[in-house]
């Protein structure tokens, strides 16, 4: 199994299919990248990389990202995606944690630092000449062989964000990202052939792999010129080349109905530039999907995944998500949907046993898109999987039909007076306020009950928040003992490369 046997099929049915573009320009056919990453293999090879050698990609999106991950694995080779927003020494650490022989970067990354990469045998700026040189095929198509690869093997070797430390690389195998790619049909969206995915979210995270289903289905990829997000210029680009597909963290959905609320754009318009949003890596709140529901219509899917199950643990449809008169919809657009089709889910206590429904225990996945452990890290694999199953660190409770809910991170659970508190649920309560465009919710260390309950919350532009107002809205909706004991007005939460909020830095300030 290979995951580049995908492009080859593309080319050869339909060499001339419009594959990957800069923004509306198209700069490769599936039959010319396919030639492309046929000649960078044989590179590869003519180099004495081998089999399962790693070669790290640090680039921030680019139109030739795709071609070297799809070459990395024709030549047998295993991706090492790295975050471009990333430091160059935390890059360094990852290369050398990796042993990574190659890496592919954009020259703009390091600019501000001016340090450079070492220890490796070979550092290719994506575009300078150098990089147009291995590009440049022979004038008739290699027939370079695809290298077969057993269903196990490594393909893309993820390392987590590194919240409380340093991250642990994930050992992402073909099978994982074919079952991936294969669920997607099934749980997120139909694709054709004529659907454009846009990367606007990092490469190296998810909206990099989900290039898989749309490769399967032969569709289009598009970088958009900016290298990034910019909510104007995807709305254009919609327009220019149709509907476009994406995966976005929360943050970039709020950005997006942002923009759509401020120009006046009505559903049917956001239509014309959006066909469907994935958002995951964090829980989106209530309001924020309903909100984004209102402005740009059933657009949205949310799914949950890990690092180390990617993109695959459950979704939460475009069907329930729309499914207003369900008598209990306002439940399933807290929760995160129900388990997709390649993996089961359980819920279970400290022991790993199953909890009755409704009661919060850790979340556990097993199935096909389940990692194969962690890179030169068996005590953190032995931890991570047991008995093939996945303990995810996520707290969550399942109900009668299937859906799950999670509660938060099992280290971001706050117990005081004994009492377990889920910062999730007064979170979802304050941004209920008005003038509250963020919220996160952290214990802070207290010598009577062990921890207390603290707020930090940023207000919308121009508004002044009242904390007193803040604690009289928790006193409504919640128990007394969950709200907040202090509130902390700040200007923005800190965040992660991947927008995740850091509460263990929110929690070092308290400390």
């Amino acid at each position: 199994m290979n995951l580049a046997h995908l492009l080859q099929r593309q080319a050869r049915m339909d060499p001339m299919r419009p594959a990957i573009f800069e923004g509306p320009e198209l700069r490769a056919t599936y039959g010319q990248w396919a030639e492309r990453c046929a000649h960078l293999a044989t590179q590869f090879q003519a180099a004495g990389l081998q089999p399962g050698d790693r070669v790290a990609l640090f680039m921030r999106n680019h139109v030739r990202y795709l071609e070297v991950m799809l070459a990395a694995w024709w030549a047998g080779l295993a991706v090492v995606p790295i975050n471009a927003k990333l430091h160059v020494r935390e890059a360094q650490w990852i290369i050398d944690n990796a042993q990574a022989r190659w890496a592919f970067v954009t020259a703009d990354i390091t600019h501000d630092t001016g340090e450079k990469l070492s220890g490796l045998e070979r550092v290719i700026d994506v575009d300078s000449a150098e990089a147009d040189a291995l590009w440049q095929g022979p004038e008739s198509p290699v027939k370079t062989p695809i290298v077969e690869r057993a269903a196990d093997d490594l393909a893309w070797l993820f390392y987590t964000s590194g919240t409380t430390g340093r991250p642990k690389g994930v050992m992402i195998t073909h099978r994982n990202l074919m079952t991936m790619g294969l669920g997607y049909f099934c749980d997120v969206d139909a694709i054709a052939a004529h659907d454009t995915i846009a990367y606007a979210a990092p490469m190296s995270h998810g909206a990099g792999i989900y290039a898989i289903p749309h490769l399967m289905a032969g569709a289009r990829h598009m970088v958009p010129p900016s290298g990034g997000f910019d909510p104007a210029e995807l709305f254009t680009l919609g327009q220019q080349v149709g509907p476009l597909s994406m995966f976005a963290a929360p943050t970039i959905v709020k950005r997006l109905v942002d923009h759509a609320e401020v120009a006046g754009l009505s559903a049917q318009a956001c239509g014309q530039s959006f066909k469907t949003v994935v958002y995951g890596g964090a829980p989106m709140y209530a309001a924020d999907i309903q909100r984004a529901l209102r402005i740009m219509g059933p657009r949205f899917v949310q799914i949950y995944g890990q690092g180390e199950s990617p993109m695959v643990g459950t979704a939460l449809s475009r069907h329930h998500l729309q499914d207003t008169q369900h008598p209990r919809h306002l439940e399933r657009l807290a929760s995160i949907g129900v388990a997709q089709t390649p993996v089961s889910i359980r819920v279970t206590d400290a022991q790993g046993r199953d909890l009755p429904l409704g009661e919060i225990g850790e979340v556990l996945i097993q199935g096909d898109s389940v990692m194969a452990g962690y890179w030169r890290n068996p005590e953190a694999t032995a931890q991570a999987l047991q008995n093939g199953w996945l303990f995810t660190g996520d707290m969550g409770c399942l109900d009668a039909d299937g859906f799950l809910t999670l509660k938060d991170r099992s280290k971001d659970m706050i117990i005081s007076g004994g009492s377990n508190i889920y910062p999730r649920e007064i979170e979802e309560v304050l941004l209920h306020a008005p003038g509250v465009a963020e919220v996160a919710v952290v214990g802070a260390p207290d010598a009577e009950w062990g921890e207390v309950v603290v707020a930090f919350v940023v207000p919308q532009a121009g508004h002044i928040l009242d904390t007193a107002a803040l604690d009289a809205l928790c006193l409504q909706e919640i128990a007394r003992f969950k709200r907040p004991k202090r509130y902390e007005v700040v200007d923005s939460l800190p965040k992660n490369n991947y927008g995740k909020v850091l509460k263990t830095a929110l929690r070092q300030r308290l400390a």
